[in-house]
């Protein structure tokens, strides 16, 4: 391992990793040295991020699916314990936002969806995965969350809810295992980023004034580089 990639020989796996935060996550541990797997529904896209990687000298992995399906989750464990036995980097990125409205006008439906991406998905994750993070020398659990779930705001009860739960179970598992010290949680915050969800959420504002998505794929690199805390909830500013 040298200083330019610091994450050589690594393993690293990140959800919603056809645009935006996730691929910019993917290409940064590419880029530091990690074999990345990526995953999303849209394989076309996720071949683009695959292709960019390779392109930069990376290498990556691509495994199409959708998250809220536990046996596909289930099946992608299975492969990467057959293929490369343990695990070093979860990123927990994918995420829908769902209708940003009043609690009593939220519908049932929509909100169980929200929720099967947003909480559960990532539980049945971290549930498939733990054995292979365990076998890890130094295992890494980054969960990207929102403001919203630490500060509740009108008319985002809906997507807030569903972050505030992911926290809790993030801050829980960082809990749980902290007594090994083998393995960090962290809960990263990524601020106001120019994203598609960001453009849904706020249609009138220019993307322009706001940070890159590589912005917050930059500090998450760094923030696996230093000796920050687990279950320390870190924002992305700038």
């Amino acid at each position: 391992m040298t200083d330019a990639k610091p994450f050589a020989g690594k393993l690293a796996l990140v959800t919603g990793a056809s645009r935006g935060i996730g691929a910019a996550t993917a290409e940064a541990l590419a880029a530091a040295g990690a074999h990345v797997i990526l995953t999303a529904r849209g394989a076309t896209a996720l071949e683009e991020v695959e292709g960019r990687i390779h392109d930069a000298g990376g290498s990556a992995t691509i495994a199409p699916m959708d998250l809220t399906e536990t046996e596909h989750v289930k099946k992608l464990a299975e492969a990467v314990a057959g293929r490369w036995g343990s695990l070093d980097i979860l990123v927990l990125n994918a995420a829908m936002l769902g209708s940003l409205s009043p609690v009593e006008h939220l519908d049932a439906k929509e909100l169980g969806r929200l929720f099967a991406l947003n909480v559960f998905a990532n539980q049945v994750l971290i549930a498939a995965f733990d054995p292979l993070l365990r076998r890890s020398e130094r295992a890494e659990v980054v969960g990207v969350t929102s403001s919203v779930g630490a500060e509740p705001r009108a008319f985002w009860g809906g997507y807030g809810a569903s972050k505030a739960a992911l926290d809790t179970m993030l801050g829980a598992y960082a809990d749980e295992t902290a007594h090994a010290g083998r393995l960090r949680v962290h809960i990263v915050d990524p601020g106001a980023t120019a994203t598609r969800m960001r453009q849904l959420a706020f249609p009138g504002e220019e993307a322009s004034t706001l940070k890159g998505p590589e912005v917050v794929a930059s500090a998450i690199v760094d923030r696996l580089q230093g000796d920050a805390p687990t279950g320390e909830r870190m924002r992305v500013e700038g």
